[in-house]
């Protein structure tokens, strides 16, 4: 499938399926692209969509980018949900470890250039694992922040080349709640604790009640996002 065609399955599917139900999206995405992954952070968002794609598609390969620095119980959430599920993440490292990356670029890098920390633990890696697929999953949602208002559902992604779905691209926070209580999902309990968009341990903080939901990534900066999403 050239570029040509990708875009123009893209817009079809995107204004197909702009009133679909995301297991309605997930079924399709998997049907049609045999070689697709989740991405998952074991954010809320990307909880729901786990156990919706263990219901529909349990073989699918789902991934995690394991940076060095998630929250212990982030690492507990994943361990859960393997135990639950019975099946295995998919870990994806930085080619430097924590040593090596305070020897090349000094101690604290998430300090002095948290984009440049971002990239090697995130987007370098994430470049790899999607060079294997022709499309992915992801738990964006429009309201989450400017930067994703306009996000559809499907979508073709110009920064990896390929396929992105994001089935949850219309749902409110309550939305993703009301699924996690009626089906029972396995969450980070950090969200519990004030933390609604959680990163890594160093560059989120807890929210104060108002603030904006992704308030607590990357404080005191203008950054706002990781650079995964375009």
């Amino acid at each position: 499938m050239n570029l040509f065609e990708k875009e123009a399955l893209v817009r079809d599917a995107a204004e197909r399926f702009e009133n679909e139900s995301p297991e309605t999206i997930l079924a399709w995405a998997v049907e049609k692209f045999p070689s697709i992954t989740l991405a998952c952070s074991f954010g809320a968002e990307d909880v729901v969509l786990v156990d919706m794609l263990q219901k529909v598609s349990p073989k699918t390969d789902i991934f995690y980018l394991d940076t060095d620095f998630h929250f212990k119980e982030t690492y507990e959430t994943r361990d859960r949900m393997e135990q639950h599920y019975g099946m295995k993440f998919v870990q994806v490292k930085p080619k430097l470890t924590p040593e090596e990356q305070a020897e090349q670029f000094g101690e604290a890098l998430w300090k002095s250039d948290a984009n440049k920390c971002c990239n090697i633990r995130k987007v370098d890696p994430l470049t790899d694992i999607l060079s294997r697929y022709n499309a992915w999953i992801t738990g964006i949602r429009r309201d989450q922040a400017p930067t994703r208002a306009n996000a559809k559902k499907v979508e073709y992604d110009v920064k990896f080349g390929l396929i992105k779905f994001n089935p949850l691209a219309s749902w409110t926070s309550e939305d993703v709640w009301n699924y996690i209580r009626t089906n029972n999902v396995i969450y980070n309990p950090l969200h519990d604790q004030n933390y609604p968009s959680i990163g890594c341990e160093y560059c989120t903080r807890q929210v104060a009640p108002g603030e904006d939901p992704r308030a607590g990534r990357w404080a005191g900066s203008e950054k706002t996002e990781c650079g995964l999403h375009k």
